[in-house]
């Protein structure tokens, strides 16, 4: 079974099935090209990674957009988890990636190096864990990321109430994805020809949620894996539309993604959270873009237990990460970029997370 899967996975860095997908790509491009914009990290660093970039007809455009869950938590929001790091009493569980973000003075490595309690988990029921080892310190977990993350802090949450833990709570930053994507298609600076739509979110919400995009603006989109052959046949299926004059959300990767999602998942997210208005960095704020928790599990919310005093917010000064998240520029146009923001002294977030559109052009241009 494991060399037939083995043998599965290689057909999708096929280099000879590639070119073909490449040609077919170059025959089917509009005339004078096409912006298509990836909306998830992995996306980024897979095209990135693999030179699909420098693949593309002349005067197509893959542009990287705000699919990195690090990259668009707003400023406000990191001051806040640094002000509940400095809580006597709290232990921050949070993924490696959240210790190293700057705030507006600080970050939780910072703060860790300050002596305040700040340890590194894999999930959420790690933290959980964490809180049932340790039932004198306060456990608060950090929960950022899209609907891949959120149905897992759900059920730990929910877990937690089974359990009658009292020290274990969640600081919620939770965002979903289609409500960005239509600031995206409505950014008039902006012209967003069609979307290569997110593998992961897409597991757990389907395609039915983007329909929109391709009703109300025209703008179709293609879901695809993160193999090379996945993201081109992504890229195909999105040029045949473009030339055939269609607006569709279509699957290309079938074998993780099915059209209505995860019901479950999204049972559980339902049942715990709540849409919310949300602060994104570069886009601002988004109604129905977030997640709070709901009444019944208050007590879970981090903020409202423990009301930190959070600084004033400051926005790192000459850093463009709004920009690039917005794709309004490329990394490799900050005036920071590689100068002063790199992966061991990052200035911006984007250069911080192995998603990040700046750390992935770091890397690999």
């Amino acid at each position: 079974m494991t060399s037939g899967f083995a043998s599965q996975l290689a057909k999708f860095k096929d280099p000879m099935l590639a070119r073909e997908l490449v040609h077919a790509i170059e025959r089917l491009a509009p005339e004078g090209g096409a912006t298509l914009m990836e909306v998830c990290g992995t996306h980024t660093v897979s095209i990135a990674r693999a030179g699909i970039r420098d693949l593309m007809p002349e005067g197509t455009r893959l542009a990287s957009g705000p699919g990195c869950p690090v990259c668009v938590t707003c400023n406000r929001d990191i001051d806040t988890v640094i002000a509940l790091a400095r809580v006597p009493g709290v232990t921050i569980a949070t993924f490696g990636d959240m210790t190293r973000v700057p705030g507006s003075t600080s970050s939780l490595l910072a703060e860790q190096a300050a002596g305040h309690s700040i340890q590194i988990v894999y999930s959420p029921l790690d933290a959980l864990k964490l809180a049932q080892d340790n039932p004198d310190q306060q456990i608060v977990f950090v929960g950022v990321g899209f609907e891949t993350t959120t149905p897992l802090v759900a059920r730990s949450i929910k877990r937690a109430a089974d359990l009658g833990l009292n020290n274990f709570s969640v600081f919620a930053a939770h965002k979903n994805m289609p409500n960005a994507l239509e600031a995206i298609v409505s950014d008039p600076q902006l012209k967003v020809d069609a979307l290569i739509l997110p593998g992961h979110v897409s597991t757990i919400i389907g395609a039915r949620p983007y329909e929109f995009l391709a009703q109300k603006y025209g703008v179709p989109g293609v879901i695809t894996g993160f193999e090379p052959v996945d993201v081109l046949q992504g890229v195909a299926m999105i040029m045949r539309q473009l030339h055939e004059g269609r607006s569709e959300i279509e699957i290309a990767y079938a074998r993780g993604v099915m059209y209505d999602g995860n019901p479950h998942a999204m049972a559980a997210i339902d049942e715990v959270f709540e849409t919310c208005t949300a602060t994104w960095r570069g886009l601002g704020d988004i109604p129905g873009s977030g997640y709070r928790l709901r009444s019944q599990y208050e007590k879970f919310d981090a903020v409202k237990r423990f009301e930190p005093q959070v600084e004033p917010t400051v926005e790192p000064k000459g850093c463009r990460c709004g920009d690039v998240l917005r794709a309004h520029m490329s990394p490799s146009e900050c005036p920071l970029f590689r100068k002063v923001c790199t992966p061991e002294n990052p200035v911006g977030p984007c250069m911080v997370s192995s998603e990040g559109s700046c750390a992935a052009y770091y890397r690999y241009y």
